[in-house]
């Protein structure tokens, strides 16, 4: 039944242009009674926990930051099934993005490409939204620095992220592999690295101190980092006692939709071409990391297999965007189901 009641609303969303479809498919889920979401939809998830981070999971599956940036629909995606929901990327001040168009469609190749910029309406409202949510589950909320604000100046922003989403997240992502803020890429590296995560690790000692409750942190990182690369960002991620890793974000890499409409566009490409790439990450991470912290998985999850395939690799968790995108909420479970 499931599998039927998401193609007739893809064909009519893919009618319009991709973030017109995504504005409108959030009003939806804003609007409609969770009960009944709940019981089309997460009724037909089965329970599969887990406990990661220290937290317990109902599955493993959860939704990637991007698709619910404000955080207006918490309730709705853990109604459809999700075992936890990233929000954000949130930044310290409200935020347009990057000019329209933005979003792109590679319908041939089941995937996309962004530009958005994150384009938020500010953590204080972002944490206003959460409040009113009431939301019990796991959630995480992505972090991020303004556009505006200089490269060397990104960890005030990311402090001032971390203090206000504290009493409010499950786990906090840092996010320093979007593609599409200039500079952000640069702190995956090195001494930048290392000065922020220091600065992110001695504020969540003292936030778990005044809060009586430690929320873990994790990074996000980029498909594009190299592979002789991955050694020192795993060490940086061991040496600073990082709660967890997301990998990965998505790609500039153009590889698998080479002459496609709109494969030149710039942006972050996400989608089946991600697959093998971040599939690699991940087990090349795991081997690094040898289980010292969990793996979460994200980029190029497109059917239940390929979930399958990125806990074989060394995840604990993984993350839907794209394929919950061009699947619907039929991956969940399926993806839920392969990894019982």
């Amino acid at each position: 039944m499931l599998s039927l009641l998401y193609p007739p609303l893809r064909t009519l969303l893919f009618q319009f242009d991709p973030e017109t479809a995504h504005d409108w498919t959030l009003q939806l889920l804003h609007s409609a009674p969770t009960p009944l979401l709940k019981a089309s939809f997460a009724t037909h998830v089965p329970a599969a926990p887990r406990r990661v981070m220290n937290l317990d999971f109902p599955n493993p599956v959860g939704l990637a930051a991007g698709l619910d940036k404000n955080g207006e629909c918490i309730n709705a995606w853990a109604a459809l099934g999700f075992g936890f929901v990233e929000i954000g990327t949130v930044t310290p001040r409200p935020q347009p993005g990057n000019p329209k168009p933005r979003m792109f469609r590679l319908r041939q190749a089941e995937a996309l490409i962004n530009r958005m910029g994150f384009n938020n309406r500010g953590v204080d409202a972002v944490v206003e939204q959460v409040r009113r949510s009431g939301f019990k589950g796991v959630l995480g909320i992505n972090i991020g620095k303004n556009a505006d604000t200089p490269v060397e100046r990104a960890t005030e922003d990311y402090l001032t992220g971390l203090r206000t989403v504290y009493p409010w997240a499950s786990y906090i992502t840092v996010n320093i592999s979007s593609p599409n803020t200039p500079g952000l890429r640069d702190l995956q590296y090195g001494a930048a690295l290392d000065g922020l995560l220091t600065e992110l690790k001695a504020e969540q000692q003292r936030l778990a101190d005044h809060h009586g409750r430690y929320v873990p942190l994790a990074l996000k990182i980029a498909p594009d980092i190299a592979d002789a690369d991955l050694p020192t960002v795993a060490q940086a991620l061991q040496r600073h006692c990082i709660d967890a890793v997301i990998a990965t974000n998505t790609t500039s890499s153009r590889v698998g939709v080479e002459g496609l409409p709109h494969a030149n566009e710039t942006g972050g490409l996400s989608g089946a071409p991600l697959r093998d790439r971040a599939t690699a990450v991940v087990r090349n991470l795991a081997e690094l990391l040898a289980g010292e912290l969990p793996i979460i998985a994200s980029g190029g999850i497109l059917c239940g297999a390929d979930a399958a395939a990125r806990i074989a690799a060394g995840a604990s968790l993984v993350q839907l965007y794209t394929g919950f995108i061009y699947r619907g909420p039929t991956l969940i479970s399926e993806a839920v189901r392969a990894l019982r």
